[in-house]
């Protein structure tokens, strides 16, 4: 049967459906669904587990030869140092050891090349070994290594006195500028080195004090322990003693000092005199040089002083600053020195007193004294 236009139209405006059709509703999952399910898991599986298992394998792969490789690089390197440390205890108490740096300046700087090595070695083999297991999962790493540059950028000049510092004792340290035992003048500070490190540097100064000196803020060192020294001494004389006998009891004080302990090590050549190194007309001055051992220069300096002092008084020679020579003969006293010369204040009459005695007042007159 139709339904009348007249009922359609007001069925659509009360807003009623004139063909309602009624919902499904949803059907319970059945065995015959799961079974599909697994089904399409089971050939997804089978399609793409070549593509997983060659992922796993290359990444099993990456992760063992990474390990086996540091492993292998850290023994070398720890090898290597412990070779120099073997080297220096052997040189260590010897003629040879005095010649070259103390076994704590050569240990503490094999630790610290040892140190940095391995750790770049471990930086570098554990890094592409990440970078190639993230390309394993065909990720793109264009992004993430343009991200890493710019984040290393931006840290770089945030932390760029740090960077300065540790890049400045990587380079100091692979050259053998300084060690430990060594006497430096960095120039902000100067002292003995008792401690080396890659950020900072730690110096003993001459009373004592700790100087802590960042390694990047060392323009300039003067290293005072390598190679060798040089001890000078200037004696100074009157300028009427015999210059022969001066040079020869100088000469007799080198030879005594090179044949005594421990002198004889200290020493790394003979006493030279140089000659005078100045004249002048109350004093002359001899230069006496010697080449020493790195940093004992300071104790030969005193031992000659010490020397040459004992030796001038024994050969009568006198320097200058000594106790006046005495005259040979004494003059004879002269009676009239002790006497004064005759005043002419002495006598009450004379010009002179008359005219400093005390002027008398003037008369007052007649009607004043009244």
């Amino acid at each position: 049967m139709e339904v009348p236009a007249v009922l359609l139209s007001v069925l659509s405006e009360a807003g009623a459906d004139p063909d309602p059709t009624p919902t499904p509703t949803p059907k319970p999952p059945t065995f015959e669904d799961a079974q599909e399910s697994a089904t399409n898991a089971a050939s997804w599986v089978e399609q793409n587990w070549s593509t997983w298992l060659g992922i796993g394998l290359r990444i099993v792969l990456i992760v063992a030869i990474a390990v086996v490789l540091r492993i292998l690089v850290r023994r070398a390197i720890t090898k290597l140092i412990d070779r120099m440390n073997r080297t220096a205890n052997a040189v260590d108490g010897t003629a040879l050891g005095g010649l070259l740096v103390n076994v704590e300046r050569r240990r503490q700087r094999s630790q610290a090349i040892g140190s940095v090595l391995r750790s770049v070695a471990s930086f570098l083999i554990l890094g592409t070994a990440a970078l190639m297991i993230l390309g394993a999962f065909e990720i793109n790493l264009a992004p993430l290594l343009a991200s890493a540059g710019v984040a290393g950028v931006a840290i770089g000049f945030g932390a760029r006195n740090l960077v300065t510092d540790f890049l400045s004792g990587v380079f100091m340290i692979l050259e053998d500028q300084y060690g430990v035992g060594d006497t430096i003048d960095a120039g902000v500070a100067s002292g003995e080195v008792i401690e080396v490190g890659l950020r900072v540097t730690k110096l003993r100064g001459e009373n004592g004090e700790i100087w802590y000196v960042r390694n990047g803020e060392v323009k300039r060192i003067g290293n005072l322990s390598q190679g060798w020294s040089t001890a000078g001494v200037d004696v100074t004389v009157r300028p009427d003693e015999d210059l022969e006998k001066v040079k020869a009891t100088l000469a007799e004080v080198g030879e005594a000092m090179a044949k005594d302990e421990p002198w004889n090590e200290r020493l790394w050549g003979p006493v030279e005199i140089l000659g005078l190194d100045s004249v002048l007309l109350d004093s002359m001055v001899v230069r006496v040089s010697a080449k020493t051992m790195p940093g004992k220069s300071l104790g030969v300096e005193r031992e000659l002083r010490w020397r040459i002092k004992q030796a001038f008084d024994e050969a009568g020679i006198r320097i200058v600053g000594g106790l006046p020579l005495q005259p040979a003969e004494d003059a004879s006293a002269d009676p009239s020195a002790g006497v004064a010369a005759p005043s002419a204040y002495a006598s009450t009459t004379s010009p002179q007193s008359l005219a400093t005695a005390p002027i008398t007042p003037p008369a007052q007159p007649p009607h004043l004294s009244k």
